[in-house]
Parts: C-alpha cells; sequence; structure tokens
C-alpha cells in the first residue's frame, strides 16, 4: 500500500513525567532533525537536579520536543521559538492538545533573543546543522542579558565541530549519538 502523503514521516515520544508517552508528529521540512528519545533521556538525568520549577527557551524549537519534555518533568514556563510558519502552527497545536500553556514565538532566534527581556534558566540551542549558527547566537545570548547567572545550556551539534561559545559557559557532560555531539553547559559570572 502506498504511504499516504499527508502522513507525518515519523514520531517522537516525550520519555518521561506527566506527558510521559505522548507522541509529537515529526513533518518532513528542511533541516529538521528531532533529538533522539536516548539523547533526551540522557539530557535530562543531567538536568532532573534543575528542571523543576525552571524558566525554559526552547531556541529553534522545531517538534518542540526539547521544550514539551522539560514541561513533563516540572519545568516552570517553556518559551519555543519557532521561525518555520507551519512548524511553529503544529507546535502550538500539540501543546493545546497535550493541555500546556506555553508561549510559541514564529521568529527569527536571534531577533528573539535581542528583544524578549525574559530570563531563562535553562536554554535548549538546537539549530538546523546546515546553518551554522551555534557562535552567533550563543554570543546573543550572552550578550542580551537573558541568561540567568548560572544558566545550563544544552547545546547539539555535528559530532564533528565543537562549537566556539563563550568563555564563561563551562563545559558540564558531553556525549555523542551517531553524527551528533549533544553537551550541556554552566554559565558563570564573567571574569
Amino acid at each position: 500500500m502506498p504511504r499516504r502523503t499527508d502522513a507525518p514521516p515519523g514520531r517522537v515520544r516525550i520519555v518521561a513525567g506527566t506527558l510521559r508517552g505522548s507522541r509529537l508528529d515529526v513533518p518532513d521540512a528542511p533541516g529538521l532533525r528531532p533529538t533522539s528519545d536516548r539523547v533526551r533521556e540522557t539530557l535530562f538525568n543531567w538536568l532532573m537536579p534543575v528542571i523543576e520549577g525552571a524558566r525554559c527557551l526552547d531556541l529553534f524549537a522545531g517538534t518542540g520536543a526539547l521544550g514539551i519534555e522539560a514541561l513533563s518533568r516540572g519545568a516552570a514556563s517553556v518559551d519555543f521559538v519557532e521561525s518555520d510558519p507551519r512548524l511553529a502552527d503544529l507546535l502550538r497545536a500539540n501543546l493545546a492538545r497535550l493541555k500546556q500553556n506555553a508561549r510559541v514565538s514564529r521568529d527569527d532566534a536571534q531577533r528573539f533573543v535581542a528583544n524578549t527581556g525574559a530570563h531563562y534558566d535553562v536554554v535548549f540551542l538546537d539549530p538546523p546543522f546546515d546553518a551554522d549558527l551555534w557562535d552567533s547566537i550563543a554570543q546573543a545570548l550572552e550578550s542580551s542579558g537573558v541568561l540567568d547567572v548560572q544558566a545550563w545550556i544544552y547545546v547539539e551539534s555535528p559530532g564533528s565541530d565543537e562549537p566556539s561559545l563563550p568563555a564563561n559557559w563551562h563545559l558540564h557532560r558531553e556525549g555523542r549519538a551517531g553524527a551528533v555531539r549533544y553537551a550541556l553547559y554552566r554559565r558563570s559570572a564573567k571574569l
């Protein structure tokens, strides 16, 4: 039987917490590469001591799997930023279906960071790999004042690259999954 053309090419599931087992559709979209269940499980094991009550930012949200996982595990709030209108609409629909109250901004990540005025304890930074935005968005996060003094920043990048990040972002833990490097950084006050 031929595949339906309107069917999503895949799904990811929320690994743990109040939304455990919930499925999120993964549409076919350029550059969309949802963080795998295994990597999300590892990341949130690392974040377990700090995610409860955290204010989170999911930049380049895509399916929103990272931010929704954070909400499922007790984050106080998550702001999702996604520039693709179709992905932003799907994310809003998934949040409504899951009865989650969160802000979805259809905006460019750089512009959002420059204008938000909010402050975050945890940031998920996972831009499309071919866009090569890690260095510029990391510098924007650091200079904009949106990061808590001791914020946690998750960075997902190609396994062959290690982004050039601000000197006061200290590597806490890292891992590799196939061609992906995932790392959690802890920010400290500037020297």
